[in-house]
């Protein structure tokens, strides 16, 4: 019995100092600069996993090692685990609180994790070791730009500049910041249809008022339209509530006592961002004359650099059957969203693009034939504040009272957009 214990203690301690000396194997023994280099060089060698086995190695036998943990720390804000690159960062600051550089990293990091409030708390503390730092002064604007306080983060943008008028980083910031702090805009629309025959020139005019919000974007418009030698108006609202990141809402209602619009309109949409920079959405709209006519639409969109491609079906059922169109459209951005050149091709009649009053003709003017091209030119002013563009449009439409003969409708638009705070 005794020998039995003894067996059996002698084995747990055998196994005890193996795992001992296993782990005394897997200890680091090197050169911790060499060893260092050669990590940074898998790092930016898209090999980040194998360098960063080879820094916690190093760490294993130097924890204290800052470069090395903050460059680890770094690596993982570069692969979003940003939890891991907080707690290096946190080590580091403990054993040494006036590591300017450290700090810096520490705080990207947070702006990149989404974190903001996170991030200007850090550069209060670090403002406290390193005062009237430029670098720090920088990253706490954009904490503030990002908490939507746009205000805020231009008052330290001129600090800034106040102690180095030269700052062309915070120049370029602060032109970047007034831009965006314009959160009202006014803008005027106006198209005319010119026709080859059978109808003299109709014109279409929007007036609209626009607001940004931190839950989206509310627009206010009075469209008017002269058709058929008569006047009408109506009055639209368009809402843009976000829901979550990559995933908004577009609604809308239109009212109107001219025949030459709906007497109601109203819609919905779910747009929702993809990976590989693919969007799509799903939706519908309603329009109400003396009979309701349902609209299913969506959309697929891709990003690829500069460019935006995208393509929209437009659904309609009805008593004589089913109605479709479609539009696909091309967009070649310059500076940004408000400078680019626009194009689109599409065919089928759509009665959300072209709202008729049907009066029961539905299944004639639903499946009209229609071939559209058209392009257009955005652009804006120097200092972003006022947007223009133009769009010229042709369009070969079957007549509604006579199937099977065309008219060409040759359609110029004119656009105008003022952005302010």
């Amino acid at each position: 019995m005794i020998s039995k214990i003894v067996i059996k203690l002698i084995c747990i301690l055998t196994f005890a100092g193996a795992i001992q000396i296993s782990a005394q194997e897997k200890k680091y023994n090197g050169d911790p600069d060499a060893s260092f280099e050669t990590a940074r060089n898998l790092a930016f060698n898209k090999q980040r996993k194998q360098a960063q086995d080879t820094l916690l190695s190093i760490l294993t036998k130097y924890p204290d090692y800052s470069e090395i943990r903050s460059f680890l720390a770094t690596t993982y804000s570069w692969d979003s685990e940003y939890k891991k690159a907080r707690k290096e960062f946190a080590y580091i600051l403990e054993k040494d609180s006036k590591s300017k550089s450290t700090w810096i990293a520490a705080i990207k990091n947070e702006l990149w994790a989404d974190m903001p409030y996170a991030a200007l708390e850090m550069s209060a503390e670090a403002l406290k070791i390193f005062p009237d730092d430029f670098e720090i002064l920088y990253l706490k604007a954009s904490a503030q730009e990002s908490t939507n306080n746009p205000i805020e983060a231009l008052n330290t943008l001129d600090y800034i500049l106040d102690k180095n008028p030269e700052d062309q980083q915070a120049k370029d910031y602060k032109i970047s910041l007034n831009i965006k702090a314009r959160h009202n805009a006014i803008g005027i629309n106006s198209t005319v249809d010119l026709y080859s025959s059978v109808f003299d020139p109709m014109q279409y005019h929007t007036f609209k008022y626009g607001r940004q919000t931190k839950y989206g974007s509310i627009i206010g418009k009075v469209n008017f339209n002269r058709r058929f030698q008569e006047n009408g108006l109506q009055y639209e609202v368009d809402v843009y509530p976000k829901i979550s990141k990559g995933f908004y809402a577009y609604l809308n209602i239109g009212l109107s006592n001219s025949f030459l619009f709906p007497d109601a309109r109203y819609g919905a949409e779910l747009y929702k961002s993809l990976p590989k920079s693919f969007e799509v959405s799903l939706g519908f709209r309603t329009l109400k004359y003396s009979t309701t006519t349902n609209i299913y639409t969506g959309s697929v969109g891709w990003y690829t650099g500069n460019s935006y491609w995208s393509f929209r079906p437009y659904v309609t059922p009805g008593g004589a059957g089913t109605s479709t169109s479609g539009t696909l459209s091309y967009r070649k951005y310059r500076s940004d969203a408000d400078n680019y050149l626009g194009l689109a091709l599409g065919i089928g009649f759509s009665p959300e693009i072209n709202q008729f009053n049907f009066s029961g003709n539905e299944a004639s003017i639903l499946n009209l034939k229609s071939q559209k091209f058209n392009v257009g030119y955005y652009f804006t002013t120097s200092n972003k504040q006022n947007a223009w563009g133009t769009q010229f449009a042709v369009t070969h439409q079957e007549i509604i009272f006579d199937p099977g003969n065309y008219f060409w409708i040759y359609s110029l638009n004119l656009s105008w957009e003022l952005k302010f705070k």
